[in-house]
């Protein structure tokens, strides 16, 4: 019998498996990913620095899949009984054996992605931003606080972490009022968090945020790369297109909300109130720190519940319209950056659009990134009195 919390939580969690300490990955997550090991590819789980593929516990086809698509749209109930399962399994000593390392098998893109959305859910990110832009205007545009800002993105381009991204070209703003076309001068990261579709929703059935849960399986690390060069030159009037197309990176272990439940918490005030359609009654946002470092250099510590939206409303604004989502659709929550300097999650912010470079620990500094910087993303949440619950990493490197 698996111990629960109150709010769904694994209570008094055990296992055989020796978990370093301040791993990302105690029995208490239980993420979902997809590795290739022995020649097969098969849906797993990771505890510490082993995996364990679920079809070794749960006798299901689901889990002998490319991808953990059939399992996420099996549902809450499912969701639910197989990390119970899971959880008594690791517990068991009966079931003590050796366990692959997480380093002797490769780690795929975890889900088939539909449709991406990001967001731009950041209060502190739109200000910062407006402000770059429009110096002598309000910073925020006047539908801002009304909805989450978003736009549709490019699914085929999303990769999992450790593939290399290469330095898009494009059409720039040239000298004395020109064009000219290059590759980006301007290449960024955006740190952002990622929630993945479960069960999709019906078109013209709106899902309230307070319904989210039901649809919305867990998380994973997003850098939405950007070429702001690039970007700055298309995006009038119809918003990112090209700047942003060229690469998104993700983790490949899938948090489940289950395992992030505990650390949920009021999202800050909003003013004025949401439209009926999109307040967040509860606990909507998560208290989760999330990491950027630049050749091993931290250059950004922010928290995402000080999004001004959360993934709830986030979710119930794409489907307000009557949209429909499917399983593993992605909504990233946009640039997470919070208040003060070292909580700003892009360079466009933290150099003032190149005017302030960072310095890395190497002593040099970046207003951009180079060909071969590494940036590097990690989040969790708890780590104190609290089982820490983490995202490894999302990983890329910049290829010329």
């Amino acid at each position: 019998m698996v111990r629960k919390r109150r709010d769904g939580s694994l209570a008094d969690a055990v296992t055989w498996i020796e978990v370093p300490s301040g791993s990302d990955f105690p029995v208490e997550n239980l993420p979902v990913g997809v590795v290739r090991v022995g020649g097969r590819t098969r849906v797993a789980t990771r505890v510490g620095d082993r995996v364990i593929p679920i079809g070794d516990v749960v006798d299901d086809p689901m889990f002998e899949a490319p991808t953990a698509n059939a399992f996420l749209a099996a549902g809450p109930s499912t969701w639910s009984e197989v990390r119970d399962r899971l959880a008594a399994w690791v517990a068991d000593p009966a079931n003590e054996r050796p366990l692959t390392p997480v380093d002797e098998v490769e780690v795929l893109l975890p889900i088939s992605i539909g449709d991406f959305v990001d967001f731009y859910s950041s209060i502190h990110h739109a200000t910062r931003v407006g402000r770059l832009f429009r110096p002598d205007a309000e910073p925020l545009l006047p539908n801002w606080r009304h909805l989450p800002i978003g736009y549709h993105g490019r699914a085929g381009t999303i990769v999992v972490s450790g593939t290399p991204v290469a330095r898009p070209s494009g059409l720039r703003a040239g000298p004395d009022g020109g064009v000219a076309r290059g590759p980006s001068r301007q290449l960024d990261y955006e740190a952002e968090v990622g929630f993945v579709v479960g069960v999709g929703s019906d078109p013209v059935s709106p899902v309230r945020p307070d319904a989210a849960d039901r649809h919305v399986f867990g998380a994973v690390l997003v850098n939405d790369w950007s070429a702001r060069d690039i970007q700055s030159f298309e995006y009038q009037p119809l918003g990112p297109f090209l700047g942003k197309s060229f690469a998104t990176t993700i983790s490949p272990w899938i948090v489940p909300l289950a395992a992030l439940e505990r650390y949920r918490t009021a999202p800050p005030h909003q003013d004025p109130v949401p439209d009926p359609a999109l307040v967040d009654p509860g606990d909507g946002a998560i208290s989760l720190q999330v990491e950027a470092a630049i050749n091993g250099t931290t250059v950004c510590r922010a928290d995402l519940a000080d999004l001004y939206w959360t993934f709830a409303q986030q979710y119930a604004h794409l489907t307000s319209n009557g949209a429909s989502t499917r399983t593993g659709d992605l909504f990233a929550t946009g640039t997470v950056s919070g208040p003060g300097d070292g909580a700003s999650a892009c360079l466009l912010e933290s150099t003032d659009r190149g005017a302030r470079p960072v310095r890395l620990d190497d002593g040099t500094a970046r207003s951009w990134l180079a060909d071969g910087d590494e940036v590097v993303l990690r989040a969790w949440a708890g780590g104190l009195d609290a089982p820490r619950i983490g995202f490894g990493s999302a990983t890329g490197r910049i290829v010329g």
